[in-house]
């Protein structure tokens, strides 16, 4: 893996390539949307398990998501957005015919605005991105620069801290992120994560 500056990932993610950053929860692969195959391929990921879609402000979502969906169920996701982003809450809703195109055989999209400042600022750089947890499919997480590099040795990561970071807020707590999803009958939790709901 190359150790690169945040210039240079994000220049490398916006070209196409699979990033590595950190998060809130775990470090992040990440790519943009039409290389979603990079991901899956690197990880061993059966196609079934869907990309999470990351991104820096609420309103990157709005392509994303199924135009049909009633406004009581946008103003729902958008109290749940206010109270819980960033931070570590993945929602789940119909997606629109882009948010499909971005996972295979999927009518839904999960998104997140992780509460990590370098993520943020990778984010609103790149636009959204589709991420995962920097591991092999099944395998733990890997939580240092150095496994990363040695499980990824094609993944462009970040090698230098940028002067906004704040060395003292501590990031990456290793939990994964609560997952709800949308239904008829209102959110269900898909997995419990760091945030009660």
């Amino acid at each position: 893996m190359a150790l690169v500056s945040m210039a240079a990932l994000v220049t490398g993610a916006r070209s196409g390539q699979v990033v590595s950053f950190p998060t809130d929860t775990v470090p992040a692969l990440a790519a943009i949307g039409d290389r979603a195959s990079s991901i899956y391929k690197l990880k061993d990921r059966p196609s079934h398990k869907p990309l999470i879609l990351m991104a820096a402000q609420l309103t990157d979502f709005l392509s994303f998501i199924d135009p049909a969906l009633e406004p009581q169920t946008i103003d729902k996701f958008a109290q749940l957005a206010e109270k819980h982003w960033p931070g570590a809450l993945t929602i789940i809703l119909p997606a629109s015919e882009l948010g499909r195109s971005l996972n295979v055989n999927m009518t839904t999209i999960g998104m997140r605005i992780p509460a990590d400042p370098v993520a943020i600022a990778i984010l609103q750089q790149t636009g959204p991105l589709l991420t995962t947890s920097a591991n092999l499919s099944g395998a733990a997480p890997i939580d240092t620069t150095a496994a990363i590099a040695a499980q990824f040795p094609t993944v462009l990561a970040l090698g230098e801290i940028p002067d906004t970071y704040d060395p003292n807020i501590v990031t990456g707590s290793g939990q994964p992120s609560t997952v709800i999803e949308w239904s008829n009958s209102g959110w269900l939790v898909r997995r419990q994560g760091q945030i009660a709901i």
